[in-house]
């Protein structure tokens, strides 16, 4: 079978999407809180094929009051995966509401440089009063302020990368000389809140740009490599991907699946008596293996590939890689990354010329 082939994400923070998914989890709970089980989810998804995977985080804890769930950060997570792993996507989720855009940008050029090019950024937003207070910020309660703080932050992160242009490091002994200041630039950005002049103080990332993906709700087109898109059916989907203007599009899916031991739904049902599975608008799949592969089947072309959210990811992450990947991969509906590929490559992306440099590297050589 032949045409566009979906690129699989899955979300592997904490266990599952459900809030009570720890109850049906193969541990302990105190293992959630060590580097090797988030090293553990990822490189078994790695291993089914999956191009990405994210990992949420902000700066309150997951979990109601007064029953908080600790957790490590996205970032430092990430990178302790991008040691363990060689060809998965690593994205955590970094809301700049309140965070300062200028470490935001080396925390990530870090990771993808650790990670040698596979770093990606899920932004999101922090819009409760207990985040500001955590910054110890002022309190943005507007949507418009929470949407101008979102479009600056991911706007001077952009810029920062390009700070440095991608042969500013030379090395030479001779001159002893380790940077060409001339392809270092200042970014000169002023918005309503803040100022930053950089340069970054970290090298360009070898993507040139990590990947960017958000809401296209929540971060103008513009600035999204991918847009994460949601929909309670597919003709939902498709008007959301078709209304995203971004390079690359992912529809969200809640899935819940049929284990050796249990029903979807019987699971379901199981952690619905100790708390209610939010609906988060959308698709959702409380099935077979089968049934999800003729969902996912059903979205080619209508998009560029899902962001899949396991009800409990001991048990449905065992079953999309023993059952949905190799199906998927099989029928050429998926693809699968490539050893040494970047992220940008993985997901079909070009690596984005440095908006300040005026001579390629390429022809300086020529």
């Amino acid at each position: 079978m032949s045409g566009p082939v979906l690129h699989l994400a899955v979300e592997i923070d904490g266990d599952g999407a459900h809030p009570a998914a720890w109850r049906r989890a193969a541990h302990s709970p105190g293992r959630l809180l060590t580097p090797r089980r988030v090293a553990g989810v990822a490189a078994a998804a790695e291993n089914a094929g999956f191009s990405l995977v994210t990992l949420d985080d902000g700066v309150l804890p997951p979990g109601a009051p007064p029953d908080p769930v600790g957790r490590i950060g996205a970032v430092e997570r990430a990178a302790f995966v991008a040691a363990s792993t060689s060809t998965i996507g690593i994205a955590p989720v970094l809301p700049v509401t309140y965070a300062e855009p200028f470490h935001v940008s080396g925390q990530l050029a870090s990771l993808d440089h650790v990670s040698a090019g596979r770093a990606g950024w899920v932004v999101t937003e922090e819009d409760l009063p207990e985040a500001a207070r955590a910054w110890g910020r002022p309190l943005i309660a507007d949507a418009g302020g929470r949407a101008r703080e979102t479009r600056d932050g991911v706007g001077v992160v952009r810029a920062l990368w390009d700070s440095w242009e991608d042969d500013a490091v030379i090395r030479s002994v001779a001159s002893s000389r380790y940077l060409d200041r001339e392809r270092l630039h200042y970014i000169d950005f002023t918005g309503e809140t803040y100022s930053v002049k950089g340069p970054a103080i970290v090298p360009r990332p070898p993507q040139g740009q990590p990947v960017v993906l958000g809401r296209p709700d929540l971060v103008p087109a513009g600035l999204l490599d991918v847009a994460l898109v949601s929909g309670r059916d597919p003709a939902a989907v498709t008007a959301a991907a078709a209304a995203a203007g971004t390079p690359r599009v992912l529809a969200e899916v809640d899935v819940a699946l049929d284990t050796p031991r249990a029903s979807a739904a019987e699971r379901v049902a199981d952690l619905e008596r100790h708390a209610p599975w939010a609906d988060r608008g959308r698709l959702r799949h409380i099935g077979s293996a089968d049934g999800l592969v003729a969902l996912l089947a059903g979205l080619r072309g209508l998009v560029d590939g899902v962001r899949l959210h396991p009800l409990v990811l001991d048990e449905d992450l065992a079953v999309l890689s023993r059952l949905v990947v190799p199906a998927l991969s099989e029928r050429r509906l998926a693809a699968r990354p490539l050893p040494g590929g970047s992220l940008r490559s993985a997901l079909g992306l070009e690596r984005p010329a440095n908006r300040y440099a005026t001579t390629a590297p390429e022809e300086e050589a020529r």
